[in-house]
């Protein structure tokens, strides 16, 4: 059977690290969860860590960590669809939000549960995603802030995640006089700049973060300590907290061509075939989880002894050659994954999910 581990040694190690960094740097931080997709095991040892803010997309993964800890603070980081409100206050403390009507209707709902919903106010910083555009935010301050039970806690914005505008120390200094400006305009005071995500963490380490941005959303760096502007792993990170593994369910010699009239296969693909493969065969081995588990090039096999050669939706066929391991039927392979294959694979009811290194 195929499931994934998750290393909660190497886990710690790196929120210790996040945690330290943010915290010499007087920074307010969150955890990204939506990875772990609500799975109980796995939050309560990211809350165990002590983790007091967490930050999902999915309001059931919220209810779940409410459940395990209703102390920590849990922020909604999307705009919420406006038949979700009710949930939303019952189980977001924060949620970014860009619509009036939206805002307007978690007003009432949050006077209706007798409770104060924080809100930031997400601004377009040029990857057009989520935010209001800058022209317009004053008009848009106004009105949010007459409503009631409804707190402004913060001004943020989203960089990298649509169409790869990578932040910068400029854009963040902007975002920091649309504090400034709301501050003086209105005579409040707005404690966050939530301009920060895994792929700000480089200008924090460079030293060119604005002083002025103060909090922090973490997910991928977290997980797998990268640099998401070099690419490498940042240095005093673990890399690696999530593998793979599939048990092998088939393995023998067989020819390295397809035989027989070829069309395209489960996934609209044409094999091509090598003119030197023809007459060649080798050891080829078939794996328990397939493209409804896990996209191909979200793997790369921890030992370089073998290659992916396709996969069908539950199966994937690898090539091991001569079989230097030996490896048999019901032995495991492992794999790494990047960040988008730790999210499909968690998001797969078929897979198992284990914590090690408790």
């Amino acid at each position: 059977m195929a499931y994934i581990e998750l290393d909660i040694k190497k886990l710690a190690h790196n929120y210790k690290f996040l945690d330290q960094l943010f915290e010499i740097n007087n920074i307010h931080w969150g955890a990204v969860s939506k990875m772990m997709c609500g799975n109980v095991s796995f939050i309560k040892e990211l809350i165990q860590l002590g983790i007091k803010e967490v930050h999902d997309s999915r309001i059931s993964n919220l209810k779940v960590i409410k459940k395990i800890n209703p102390e920590v603070q849990t922020v909604y980081i999307k705009p919420p669809a406006r038949q979700v409100v009710k949930s939303l206050v019952r189980y977001a403390d924060v949620s970014f939000n860009t619509e009036l009507g939206t805002i307007s209707d978690i007003s009432e709902e949050a006077v209706r549960q007798n409770k104060k919903h924080k809100i930031i106010i997400m601004i377009e910083m040029g990857d057009l995603r989520e935010g209001v555009l800058g022209d317009n935010l004053i008009d848009f301050y106004s009105k949010v802030f007459q409503l009631p039970n409804i707190e402004i806690i913060g001004l943020g914005t989203n960089l990298n995640c649509l169409n790869g505008v990578m932040p910068s120390h400029d854009k963040l200094i902007q975002l920091s006089l649309y504090k400034q400006l709301i501050e003086a305009t209105f005579k409040v005071k707005i404690p966050w700049i939530s301009g920060g995500s895994s792929v700000t963490v480089p200008l924090l380490l460079k030293k060119m973060l604005p002083n002025s941005v103060n909090h922090f959303r973490i997910g991928e760096t977290l997980y797998f300590g990268n640099n998401l502007v070099t690419g490498k792993t940042i240095k005093g990170m673990k890399d690696n907290v999530f593998t793979l593994y599939a048990e092998i369910v088939e393995l023998m010699e067989k020819p390295v061509v397809p035989f027989g009239e070829m069309g395209t296969n489960v996934a609209g693909e044409h094999v091509e075939v090598k003119e030197s493969d023809y007459g060649r065969s080798s050891c080829r081995a078939l794996l328990d989880l397939g493209l409804l588990d896990v996209d191909l090039k979200n793997l790369t096999p921890i030992k370089q002894d073998f290659q992916i050669t396709g996969a069908s939706s539950d199966m994937i066929a690898i090539d091991l050659g001569k079989n230097t391991r030996k490896l048999k039927v019901g032995e495991q392979v492992g794999f790494y994954l990047d960040y988008m294959g730790v999210l499909k694979v968690m998001n797969s009811n078929y897979i198992e999910k284990r914590v090690v290194n408790k």
